[in-house]
């Protein structure tokens, strides 16, 4: 469990920035974040609590067509779960441009190009896969440089993973930063990359070169929407997210956008996500905050259990707004920024998940009585994951004994005489034993509908975890079986 520490991460030195995205070995980022929980406890448990209640409210279902056909991939129709793109305000200090670079066959937008205002910070939680991509370590590397401060560009491609592509692939990276330094007027590492599509092909940077005189002339504050469309792959409708929040008597703005449908089982962000606010946040607490929410939104989602090369979460705090700069994540005059942040995160997440690969539902599991928050959000991923529990609820069925088998799977503590299984309000087994008021019918009913939860608890102890994931389909199979077509 996380180690003790006498240092509060309001008070991170650009030194434990460093550390956070260089992610140095496998573990430390979870135990980073763990250690700053804590550290922030009690003061962000309230914080937290509204922030999931607020994130929570986007899931109900706006009803998309059910014949419309999705704007990225050809083919691809509309998830029944998908919700609406939200109405997001330019960002002061944000610019936003989208261009054809020509790494997909058909006719699509697959550049995006944002410029921020001198002085931004900037912040990011990046992947642990073993095998990563040539623009995670771009990022890494640049943000431990730089601290995180005064950020100017992130260049974000469609259809190319640049992931496995070794030295030229990191070469490509570098002509592409270099390029949009000149001209922005910036050194190299002010320029923030991020890169999604087919892993193993190295990234022709010379589509993105020739296009930057083009996508450059296209910079405007008003683009969010098209932002979130420009770096979809198989995501079957854009996501974003918008809130406002006050610091010190001053209103200050967050949006952000994201994708992601497949391959989807984060382990420290979700494959691409870009946050902006006109906040004034030193880098260091950026940092902090950007790490310990993480945490309770991306992490706790999955599709279908396989991590991504290329996760990146970044965050930007342009410094435009009226507000007082803040310069320590626990200061109480963030309280209400922390909250919006986290909603903000959430609300992204979510969007991921209604957007996986095939899905027709939206579920919820929750895990109570377990020995620690660790292992009550191991169990849930195992249920969440488990292709058997996946499939019944694809199926309709309310297959209780495939939820009893993922929790004894998980292998953490259980007291298996103490174990209860509810799907909604209705009990399936309480106590070790099938519920002496199961009721096979309304179990049939409720998992018909599009949205519902399972919780379990299993005796030992006072740990909880909420995750959230969805079934799998024979669609999915379809999706993932042409990829690369």
């Amino acid at each position: 469990m996380p180690r003790k520490t006498d240092k509060s991460p309001s008070e991170a030195a650009p030194a434990d920035v460093a550390a956070e995205t260089a992610v140095p070995s496998p573990g430390a980022v979870e135990r980073v974040g763990q250690t700053l929980e804590r550290a922030l406890d009690p003061l962000t448990t309230a914080f937290k609590r509204v922030g999931l209640r607020r994130g929570e409210k986007r899931e109900a279902p706006a009803a998309a067509p059910a014949a419309a056909a999705a704007p990225g991939k050809p083919g691809l129709m509309v998830s029944p779960l998908a919700v609406p793109f939200p109405t997001i305000p330019p960002i002061p200090g944000v610019e936003i441009a989208t261009g054809r670079a020509g790494f997909y066959k058909h006719e699509r937008e697959d550049l995006l190009l944002m410029r921020f205002a001198e002085g931004t910070s900037a912040a990011g939680v990046f992947t642990r896969h073993g095998v990563g991509s040539a623009p995670v370590d771009w990022c890494k590397r640049q943000l431990t440089a730089s601290g995180g401060a005064d950020v100017r560009a992130l260049v974000v491609n469609a259809g190319c993973a640049n992931s496995f592509t070794g030295k030229p692939g990191a070469d490509a990276v570098r002509r592409v930063a270099t390029a949009v330094g000149k001209r922005f007027d910036c050194r190299q590492r002010d320029v923030m990359m991020a890169s999604t599509g087919v892993i193993g092909v190295i990234l022709d940077d010379s589509k993105i070169t020739a296009r930057l005189p083009e996508v450059e002339t296209r910079l405007t504050e008003d683009a969010w929407a098209g932002a979130a469309a420009a770096i979809m792959t198989t995501d079957t409708f854009p996501k974003g997210a918008y809130a406002t929040a006050m610091i010190d008597g001053h209103e200050v703005k967050i949006a952000g956008i994201a994708k992601g449908s497949g391959m989807i089982a984060p382990d420290m962000a979700t494959m691409l996500a870009f946050v902006a606010t006109d906040a004034k946040i030193a880098p260091a607490a950026l940092q902090t905050l950007v790490s310990l929410y993480t945490r309770t939104t991306f992490n706790c989602v999955t599709v279908d259990g396989d991590r991504s090369t290329n996760d990146t979460l970044l965050l930007f705090a342009t410094g435009q707004s009226a507000a007082p700069k803040i310069h320590r994540a626990g200061d109480r005059r963030l309280a209400d920024f922390r909250e919006k942040l986290e909603g903000v995160l959430l609300d992204l997440a979510l969007q991921l998940v209604r957007d996986g690969e095939g899905a027709t539902k939206f579920v919820k599991i929750t895990v109570n009585g377990a020995e620690s928050p660790a292992s009550a959000r191991k169990i849930a991923r195992t249920i969440a994951e488990s292709p058997l529990v996946k499939t019944a609820f694809a199926g309709e069925d309310a297959n209780w004994g495939r939820i009893v088998m993922a929790v004894g799977r998980a292998d953490e503590p259980v007291a298996r005489e103490r174990i209860n299984v509810r799907f909604g309000d209705l009990y399936a087994a309480r106590d070790g034993l099938i519920s002496a008021d199961y009721d096979e019918a309304a179990m049939s009913a409720y998992v018909k509908k599009p949205e519902f939860e399972v919780s379990v608890d299993v005796g030992v102890g006072k740990g909880s975890a909420t995750v959230w994931t969805c079934d799998l389909t024979k669609q999915y199979v379809a999706i993932n079986g042409d990829y690369r077509s």
